[in-house]
């Protein structure tokens, strides 16, 4: 059997969101059943095709155990930077976005989350499409950004510059 990183009674950190694969009972498929950044302790270790390892978590806040893979774990003490969004999660800019000096997208736009980036130079950034960019993808620091509903953290009014 493979080497496993965890054993059981570990406590870990969920690096993304688990949804319903359609294997937890009682629930549809897509529904989503854990969030990103919840702890959990390893109750079961095992494997999937005999090359993959799961861990069974037990995520005692939402009351349910979840079979994870080693990639969607860190140790629980291990850094983590919260972000306010998600993948495919709907966002609007908050700004004007720009690159170059040229406006690519308008304040107000919407766009969806492709990919969360917590390690970016000055903070969680965002891969984010927005469709009036024909399939471009940008990468736009948080606080460019509000919610898909306009809900923000602080009055943005300013341009963003983009690399």
């Amino acid at each position: 059997m493979m080497d496993s990183r965890w054993d059981y009674g570990e406590p870990v950190r969920l690096t993304r969101n688990v949804r319903n694969d359609g294997t937890y009972p009682g629930m549809d498929t897509g529904a989503p059943l854990v969030r990103r950044g919840s702890i959990g302790y390893v109750v079961d270790v095992g494997t999937f095709l005999q090359d993959q390892i799961i861990y069974s978590v037990n995520f005692l806040d939402e009351g349910k155990i979840v079979g994870c893979r080693e990639e969607e774990l860190i140790g629980a003490e291990e850094a983590w930077t919260p972000s306010r969004f998600e993948f495919r999660e709907k966002v609007r800019s908050a700004k004007g976005l720009s690159v170059g000096g040229e406006v690519l997208v308008a304040r107000g736009a919407i766009g969806e989350v492709i990919k969360v980036i917590r390690d970016a130079p000055g903070g969680v950034a965002y891969h984010i499409h927005f469709e009036s960019l024909l399939g471009r993808v940008l990468q736009i620091p948080e606080d460019a950004l509000d919610a898909e509903d306009g809900t923000k953290d602080e009055d943005h009014n300013d341009a963003a510059r983009l690399s």
